[in-house]
């Protein structure tokens, strides 16, 4: 753009050609170019230009636009939410009813993963196995898809997993996931225990899907937090060198009783699914019981970190161990027995034990606000997965309160 205002040189205006110069053209010539060279500069001026008179007149703005390229990056884009993806597992994977078997994976971060067992109960005779008894879930449902409660609230910033990628694993065999056969009942009911087939089918594919994880949490509630110590150490034999931590999440009651053991074991056909270990070798049916499993384990792999959340007075573990035959009026009694015998073992076992009677709590809203002694479970299980000393939490006094 032209940017200065005029200015005449020094001695005032050019001066008038006089009418005896006209003889003198290329004179002539050239001091109308100059002139019409002024008149040019007079125009490009300031957009604000003094004329003759003094008054200001403003000029328009003829530079040529600017031809700077526009900044064509693209835009930032959020990642998207991981989804829950469906997989069916191989024909040898089924429910009791011989129906097929799928589970379910949640996409997140490969380096943490957690192993969910889904809970539902369990059968063990002609009653609890029938096709009309309640006492055991019998075919796969929408699994973490249709949870968006407790540790499955992704959206709640204070979820510790949400973040984790998450393989979830139904259940649908009436085996705590540790059987291995079909049981003729009698009358017509014939149930494929198959839970063990299910649940290692399951964690090979974890192998495959996320084979650089460094820590990896075994988890499961009710019927699916039994067998979660068992499933960490099978965890460990296809991660060397990941974290494992267990927590398991309301069965901490049922007790070591061999003729239990052999009687239930042997329905399910437990001693086909026995991991051959060198810490399992000689092992009988009476003698794999549901709190061994913590206790062969850990000696599998002293380096796993096992917990465990109960509440004292859980109604559905009574119910279960009546069935059972073993008396549960004082099932506080029975987690602490437990625990101590897990122990005597030399296996360590973090535990925290809530007041009141109700069952399971990592799917539940409660799982944000439950507190015990001034300790906030939230922060236990932080310091739980975080590598910290979470220590044992008990309640005290009446244990049947629910506040």
């Amino acid at each position: 753009r032209c940017r200065g205002r005029l200015r005449f040189p020094a001695g005032g205006p050019v001066p008038i050609v006089s009418p005896a110069m006209t003889n003198r053209t290329p004179f002539i010539r050239l001091t109308g170019l100059l002139a019409a060279g002024f008149l040019l500069l007079a125009a490009c001026s300031d957009d604000e230009a003094s004329t003759d008179d003094g008054t200001e007149t403003t000029v328009a703005d003829t530079a040529a636009p600017d031809t700077t390229v526009a900044d064509t990056a693209a835009p930032e884009t959020t990642a998207p939410a991981p989804t829950w993806e469906t997989v069916d597992a191989p024909a040898d994977c089924q429910c009791a009813d011989g129906s097929p078997f799928q589970y379910f994976v949640r996409k997140a971060d490969p380096a943490k993963v957690m192993f969910f067992m889904e809970g539902g109960g369990a059968c063990f005779s002609k009653e609890t196995c029938a096709p009309d008894s309640d006492t055991y879930k019998k075919e796969v449902g929408d699994g973490g898809a249709g949870r968006d409660g407790g540790i499955f609230d992704f959206a709640n910033p204070d979820n510790p997993f949400a973040d984790w990628s998450i393989v979830y694993v139904p259940y649908c065999t009436g085996d705590v996931h540790i059987g291995n056969t079909t049981t003729d009942y009698g009358d017509g009911v014939v149930i494929n225990h198959k839970g063990y087939i299910n649940g290692t089918t399951a964690l090979a594919a974890m192998a495959d899907m996320f084979p650089d994880a460094t820590q990896l949490l075994f988890a499961g509630e009710s019927g699916g937090s039994i067998p979660s110590p068992l499933y960490a150490g099978l965890g460990r034999d296809l991660y060397p060198a990941a974290s494992i931590t267990v927590l398991a999440d309301g069965s901490g009651a049922y007790p070591d009783v061999p003729v239990v053991n052999q009687l239930i074991g042997g329905q399910w056909g437990t001693m086909n699914a026995v991991p051959e270990w060198p810490e399992n070798a000689g092992m009988t049916a009476e003698m794999w019981s549901l709190p061994g499993l913590f206790v062969q384990a850990g000696k599998h792999d002293p380096s796993i970190v096992f917990a465990r959340h109960d509440y004292a007075f859980d109604n559905t573990q009574v119910s279960f161990a009546a069935l059972a035959n073993i008396p549960a009026d004082d099932l506080v009694s029975l987690i602490d027995l437990n625990e101590t015998q897990i122990e005597a073992s030399g296996i360590e076992l973090w535990s925290f034990i809530s007041p009141g009677d109700s069952h399971t709590i990592l799917g539940k809203d409660d799982f944000y606000t439950q507190e015990v002694e001034g300790v906030s479970l939230l922060d236990w299980v932080r310091a739980l997965i975080s590598g910290g000393d979470p220590s044992d939490v008990h309640c005290s006094g009446d244990c049947l309160l629910t506040a």
